[in-house]
């Protein structure tokens, strides 16, 4: 009946993903499961949008004309901790992208897996009500048993919206010239460069080309390019808001200015045509970055930590922070771990942190009790994974979301605050620093490429400082608590005989910093001035001065304050 109801209505198979969906949809029960049928054998080629809006269960009908798949399917997901009913929900995706590109499921390549993800989903967003975002949870879980089952060679990954369409349809704005070199630019880059480095320069070249498009059409080409271009560009970086909200951060305009000015070096390098006459951006065009200091846990802090840490039932987030507490390694060093990292080295074991951040490797020592934990972790790993990471959830990659959570939970539980899995790195340094590592064993330990990316950390502790401080702290504090009970020694020797030498040569706008054992012969200026005027009471002070210039042979000096306490002498008579 539901064969008789199809072929009377579309006699032409192939024409079925061709009616309005409405239509599609129409047909009474038995006809769907005869389209199901005709679909996971390859006679029909159903659309996208009828299977997310109809929902058949494919997977039953696959699993009848292929049970060596099923088997071999289901026990895949078994491996990998999957739920039976979530396993049944795979297997029926699956049939689902089967039959979107008309073929077997053991006949399809990346390339169908990709496609079909795309027209799913797709779907998904166009009809009401039909979970976009547990479709592309089933798929990403599909995906790692499709990995591990040998179905796919690609490690099942997170993908974000892709926005190829859109930034296609803003380059197209811009004229044809600048894209081009722009584009080939980013060509270029591609080559040396890590994707994360050739977005954000993309991104910058694009929103740099659409601003000047629209505010100066007249400009056709790179080669025409202005310098009010540049300052037009560092305005609206200051104007426009970052997607949180407020300004943009400093270190991003500076990151966008860096961006658009190597763009312009490059095409001076390589002998461009198309590119300005002189450069455009300068150092001056930057702005002043902010140095702060590295956040830390102080020892108290760091202890409460780990010891909320070490309470937590899941196993992950008991190992994720003592990796990062005790190796210092980088979060996303941390999840590019492999199940060979640890290796022996004498009577000791290491920790291979794989290349990361700094293009290089490391190895670390390995603490007895993370030895343990890691230990632990590998036997709980389900054998015939064919991933070699470390960390996996289901034969998926751990998500970097997973380490920030323990972290945050273990925070809060200790009752921290907020605590990020960065500020584990800068603990682990500063503990070393102020324990006496040297920077050059730090520098070895975090995985720095020069020791001016560690000596941030001898600004944070610096032994030298706080030894002098706390050296006269407790003098300081008997000024403070004792004032007028001041123990002999508060003034130095030195501080007196400053103090003395000071008040003693005084003058009205500072003083006189003439060492003793040398001779002045304007020390005596004003005793030999016609308006001088001395008395009787101040012949102690004559009588010393004059004694002071016969010891160190002044004689013109000496006669001053002889002739002076003779004037005086006469007076008396």
């Amino acid at each position: 009946m539901g064969a008789r109801a199809l072929l009377a209505r579309v006699p032409d198979l192939a024409s079925f993903s061709m009616l309005p969906l409405d239509q599609q949809l129409a047909f009474n029960h038995e006809t769907h499961r005869f389209i199901g049928w005709l679909a996971v054998t390859g006679r029909l080629r159903p659309g996208a949008d009828y299977l997310v809006a109809r929902r058949p269960r494919l997977g039953i009908i696959l699993a009848r004309v292929d049970p060596e798949l099923h088997l071999r399917f289901m026990e895949t997901t078994r491996m990998l901790g999957f739920r039976d009913h979530l396993a049944h929900g795979q297997f029926n995706l699956l049939a689902h992208l089967a039959a979107v590109a008309g073929k077997r499921p053991e006949d399809l390549v990346q390339a169908d897996w990709d496609e079909g993800r795309r027209l799913l989903l797709e779907a998904a967003h166009r009809i009401p009500n039909r979970g976009a975002k547990a479709l592309s949870t089933s798929l990403f879980n599909l995906e790692a048993t499709l990995f591990h089952a040998g179905l796919s060679d690609s490690l099942p990954r997170r993908r974000s919206p892709d926005r190829a369409d859109v930034r296609e349809l803003e380059w197209a704005r811009v004229p044809t010239a600048i894209a081009t070199t722009m584009r080939d630019y980013l060509q270029q880059i591609t080559t040396t460069l890590r994707p994360g480095t050739v977005k954000n320069a993309e991104l910058t070249l694009r929103e740099f080309a659409l601003l000047v498009t629209a505010e100066d059409p007249e400009t056709r080409c790179v080669a025409n390019l202005r310098r009010k271009h540049i300052e037009r560009y560092k305005t609206w970086l200051l104007e426009r808001p970052a997607a949180r909200g407020g300004p943009l951060h400093r270190h991003t305009v500076r990151d966008r200015l860096s961006k658009l000015r190597g763009f312009f070096r490059r095409l001076d390098e390589w002998d461009t045509e198309d590119r300005p006459a002189r450069q455009l951006v300068f150092d001056s065009d930057f702005p002043i970055a902010d140095e702060p200091l590295p956040r830390f846990l102080d020892d108290a802090a760091a202890a409460k930590l780990l010891a909320a840490a070490r309470n937590d039932p899941d196993p992950f987030a008991r190992l994720a922070i003592e990796i990062l507490a005790r190796t210092g390694m980088r979060r996303s060093e941390m999840l590019g771990l492999t199940i060979d990292a640890v290796v022996q080295i004498g009577s000791a074991y290491w920790l291979r942190v794989p290349v990361g951040k700094m293009h290089t490797d490391r190895y670390v020592p390995l603490h007895p009790q993370l030895k343990a934990l890691i230990d632990d972790w590998l036997a709980r790993r389900p054998e015939g994974l064919r991933s070699d990471l470390l960390f996996t959830d289901h034969g998926r990659p751990v998500n970097a979301s997973r380490i920030e959570a323990a972290v945050r939970n273990a925070a809060d539980r200790a009752g921290l605050g907020r605590v990020t899995p960065h500020q584990l790195r800068h603990t682990l340094a500063t503990q070393a620093i102020n324990r006496g590592m040297s920077l050059e064993a730090i520098a070895a330990l975090l995985g720095h490429r020069s020791l001016s990316m560690t000596r941030v950390y001898a600004r944070i502790a610096n032994r030298t400082v706080a030894d002098e401080y706390f050296a006269v702290s407790e003098r300081v504090e008997a000024l403070y608590d004792a004032p007028k009970h001041l123990p002999a020694d508060a003034e130095g020797s030195e501080m007196r005989k400053l103090r003395a030498e000071v008040h003693r040569r005084m003058l009205g706008n500072g003083y006189c910093a003439r060492p003793i054992e040398m001779d002045c012969h304007f020390e005596s200026i004003c005793e030999s001035c016609t308006f001088f005027v001395t008395t009787i009471e101040f012949r102690p002070t004559l009588e010393r001065q004059r004694d002071d210039a016969a010891n160190k042979g002044q004689v013109a000096r000496k006669q001053i304050f002889d002739g002076l306490l003779a004037r005086l002498d006469d007076h008396a008579s």
